[in-house]
């Protein structure tokens, strides 16, 4: 099965786009991409908002299912801020050790704790100005925790989300924060948050760092980087990943068929995509780089 015309034409349709069309066309890209991927969520497990905090930390250089192999027993141990201030360093980097920059995140916890005891009473702050305040928080992990734990809208700038805004032609921009505010201009404020997980659900899944699949993609007809990956059904298809990977070439309009039983996965299940400009520099020296 061939794409069809509009696909192999996206990258010269869009070379004279103006501001205006770029705005429009992310908008639209954005409604199919809440069609593509219904089940986009934070896939972090956590029942408050200091478990997100804790978690979206330990997430730097790991995958989620590894944090979420982690939190029930750091979790049952550490019920409150005043836990993490107090924790046996020894003991908590013996809980983290399985999730890489063990040491780093044990400094980030108690650190954490402490701040929250001193400055809020224990309690995880609802605005962005006080979270990226605290150990081991940046503008990712608030905008996570404000997104997720306290539903104000805020935009999560992941390696998945900086590399699939710089391929849909939404920004040309590596900056992390200067990404986020392009796009908040460019979708509305409502959205920021489920567009987050949109985005990284769509760069798991489909529009992977190496070999994106291009030819089984639901936005191929408005992509500018259309044809960086294979453009036919058949090899595209065989990238797609997940628990949804048939659901997804059928939304692509690619026979079901094509996408081999090991494709089922969820995406955690395989190793996680090698850091990006990031790296591990900034795991160290902030620990929140999923």
């Amino acid at each position: 099965m061939t794409r069809p015309r509009a696909a192999i034409l996206a990258p010269k349709r869009f070379a004279g786009e103006t501001v205006l069309g770029r705005k429009r066309r992310a908008r639209r890209m954005a409604r199919v991409l809440a069609e593509t991927h219904p089940d986009a969520h934070c896939e972090l497990d956590f029942t408050n908002p200091l478990e997100l905090a804790v978690a979206t930390i330990l997430s730097a250089q790991t995958t989620d299912v590894r944090v979420n192999q982690v939190t029930p027993e750091l979790f049952h141990r550490y019920r409150t801020a005043a836990d993490y201030a107090a924790a046996d360093r020894a003991e908590m980097e013996t809980l983290l050790r399985p999730t890489g920059f063990f040491r780093a995140k044990t400094n980030s916890l108690i650190g954490l704790g402490q701040a929250l005891l001193e400055r809020h009473d224990g309690q995880i702050p609802r605005k962005l100005d006080d979270l990226v305040k605290l150990p081991g928080i940046g503008r990712k992990t608030a905008n996570v925790v404000l997104g997720n734990a306290f539903a104000v809208p805020g935009i999560t700038v992941d390696t998945h989300f900086r590399r699939l805004t710089n391929r849909f032609g939404w920004v040309d921009e590596q900056d992390e924060v200067k990404i986020e505010f392009l796009v908040a201009d460019l979708i509305e404020k409502r959205d920021w948050t489920m567009l987050s997980h949109r985005v990284i659900f769509h760069g798991r899944r489909v529009c992977h760092a190496r070999t994106p699949a291009c030819g089984a993609c639901t936005l191929a007809a408005m992509c500018p980087s259309f044809g960086t990956g294979p453009t036919e059904a058949a090899p595209a298809a065989k990238l797609l990943k997940g628990p949804r990977a048939r659901d997804l070439a059928v939304a692509a309009g690619v026979d079901p068929g094509l996408v081999p039983a090991a494709a089922v996965l969820t995406p955690e299940d395989a190793a996680p995509e090698a850091p990006g400009a990031l790296g591990a520099a900034e795991a160290l020296r902030e620990p929140e780089d999923a």
